[in-house]
């Protein structure tokens, strides 16, 4: 294949950026998208030029880190995959191909493609945690739980951080982000003891960073795990019952 690609480039944050056009020969259907771009910027170095900077690790749809805009959708055209599992087959020979960091005020650009995304680590610390120490782990099959609610705590948990819900969304809304770690716990038992003030503060911190969410849905539309709507929903429950809770009855789950 041969494409022709025009990448975001930006030396920091407090630096102006623009596009730069590379063209690319030689590429096979079968590499990922990150292989072709360790292959430009191979191509980069022998020339002397300065490679593009992304970022990555796993480059197998689980970590996170590998987060782009190609042609102005997160992650690019493949629908439930990260930009590490997009393949190269998947654009046509001769295609011009736009690639740009993810677009949101939370997220400031750090260089190029890379993007300082610790916003969505201050939601976490506000409450995405069970702070009980119960000692020894309990045995595996000790605290009953029904399998559908067992399965819906596990497809909030495939929720990578990536940070594609964000930028996909018109409002820069980090919505489906949080109701991701927050029903991920809140729906199991052990998560009950603090699961009022963990939806009360994660939702609340989220809040000192992102915009609002008006159901657009496209964050749903760009998560590579494809993360309920759902969630957000029983978020919102949640957040709800919160703030009119009787102190005294926190204990219970209702």
């Amino acid at each position: 294949m041969q494409i022709t690609l025009k990448v975001w480039r930006q030396p920091g944050s407090t630096e102006a950026g623009a596009f730069e056009t590379y063209d690319v020969p030689d590429i096979s259907p079968e590499m990922s998208f990150l292989e072709m771009l360790d292959i430009v910027n191979d191509r980069l170095v022998v020339e002397g030029r300065e490679p593009i900077a992304f970022e990555h690790d796993c480059r197998e749809g689980i970590c996170g880190s590998c987060g782009m805009m190609i042609n102005g959708q997160a992650h690019g055209p493949q629908k439930g995959t990260a930009t590490c599992q997009l393949h190269m087959r998947k654009f046509e020979d001769g295609a011009v191909i736009e690639v740009e960091p993810w677009r949101a005020a939370a997220f400031p650009v750090v260089r190029d493609l890379v993007v300082n995304r610790s916003a969505l680590d201050r939601i976490v610390e506000a409450g995405g945690y069970i702070s009980v120490t119960p000692g020894a782990a309990p045995d595996g099959n000790l605290i009953p739980i029904p399998k559908p609610v067992a399965d819906s705590a596990m497809d909030a948990a495939a929720c990578i951080q990536c940070g594609a819900c964000v930028a996909a969304c018109p409002n820069s809304a980090a919505q489906l982000f949080t109701s991701a770690k927050v029903m991920h716990l809140n729906l199991l038992p052990q998560g009950q003891a603090e699961r009022w003030a963990r939806t009360e503060a994660m939702v609340e911190r989220m809040e000192d960073f992102f915009g609002s969410c008006t159901n657009h849905g496209e964050c749903y539309e760009a998560c590579p795990k494809e993360i309920s709507l759902d969630f957000i929903a029983y978020m919102n429950r949640d957040y709800r019952k919160a703030k009119g809770r009787n102190r005294k009855l926190l204990s219970q789950s209702r």
